[in-house]
């Protein structure tokens, strides 16, 4: 099993130095952001696309770091009804597989994306709960979407031996088991599986260990996040759109064509919280251990997204947490 690190809270240094965290972490591992969302800040992908000997020189970064390179992460929306960022979205995420392709590796990390509610629909939109006929109107016509994509995508994955694997994660068409299963349905795929990252399943009131064990195979890669439920949540539910819309002369992250991340809610239902900050190290063993027994050889990796501490502030936290928990295992 690999313990490692998503690179992108160290974003603001090259990858070399990145790997001397991950190390001095206690960590083996580490996932790369190669477009989406995000700009692929620690790898070269247009450059390795374009000429696959790259790679290979590049891979050099990786010698003597006692960190390899398990996984790219591509997270965006290539359903977006804006063709701006649906195009982009969606070339980043096949330039992605092959970039895997050609270094050897077997899994690139995203999200389903989501549709608009209808043809010529200009935002995505989410069906929280189909109660209403409308409502599963509206996934169908997403569904009509989203199966002839994902059969590209899969056909594509699997010329290169790369597994996508799907973060089940909220605003996504594909954020639970059964969407993941219904896709698998719709489309016969052979190379989607999931990314298990705990976080978005504890405030869905899923159960993570759970998950992995009745998901089984399908389960092909992981993120360790923790996520604190606050006392708010007795108030508004976990369900909460008090986020604040950041002016254009604020620090903002750009996810999209005229798309920005918001302000995090003050008084918040539940936050994003470094490992052991929502639950303890014995939980995670246990999360570990599900993990082990579906693949002995899957990477499970930090996300830090905890606002309250800094980079290497957090990432070090969750690290103790994390490895704690692989020796509570007998996984170290």
């Amino acid at each position: 099993m690999h313990l490692g690190l998503y690179t992108a809270p160290l974003h603001d240094r090259p990858l070399d130095r990145a790997l001397e965290v991950v190390s001095g972490a206690g960590l083996d591992a580490v996932e790369l952001n190669s477009g989406g969302f995000l700009p692929a800040a620690h790898i070269p992908v247009e450059e390795i696309d374009a000429d696959p000997s790259v790679g290979q020189v590049w891979l050099q970064t990786f010698e003597g770091s006692g960190v390899s390179l398990q996984g790219l992460n591509c997270n965006g929306n290539p359903m977006h009804p804006d063709p701006r960022t649906a195009q982009k979205h969606a070339e980043d995420l096949r330039r992605s597989i092959r970039v895997a392709g050609a270094l050897g590796q077997s899994r690139v990390v995203t999200m389903s994306g989501l549709p608009g509610a209808e043809p010529g629909a200009v935002q995505p939109t989410w069906v929280v709960n189909a109660w209403s006929s409308r409502a599963l109107d509206i996934m169908d016509f997403q569904w009509s979407v989203a199966v002839p994509f994902w059969r590209e995508i899969d056909q594509l994955a699997r010329e290169n031996g790369v597994m996508v694997a799907l973060e089940l994660h909220p605003q996504n068409l594909v954020f639970n088991p059964p969407s993941f299963l219904e896709l698998l349905e719709h489309t016969g795929a052979t190379n989607l599986g999931v990314e298990l990252d705990a976080s978005h399943l504890f405030w869905q009131q899923m159960d993570p260990v759970h998950v992995v064990e009745r998901l089984g195979r399908h389960v092909v890669h992981a993120a360790a996040k923790d996520v604190r439920i606050n006392p708010e949540a007795a108030w508004c539910g976990v369900l909460d759109n008090s986020f604040r819309r950041r002016a254009p002369h604020e620090e903002r992250v750009q996810i999209g064509a005229d798309e920005w991340v918001n302000e995090w809610p003050q008084e918040a239902a539940w936050d994003f919280v470094a490992l052991g900050r929502g639950r303890g190290a014995e939980y995670w063993a246990r999360f570990l251990t599900a993990l082990h027994a579906v693949d002995p050889d899957i990477a499970c990796h930090i996300e830090h997204e905890d606002t309250s501490l800094g980079a290497e502030e957090g990432v070090l936290e969750s690290a103790e947490v994390l490895v704690q928990a692989a020796r509570l295992a007998g996984l170290r």
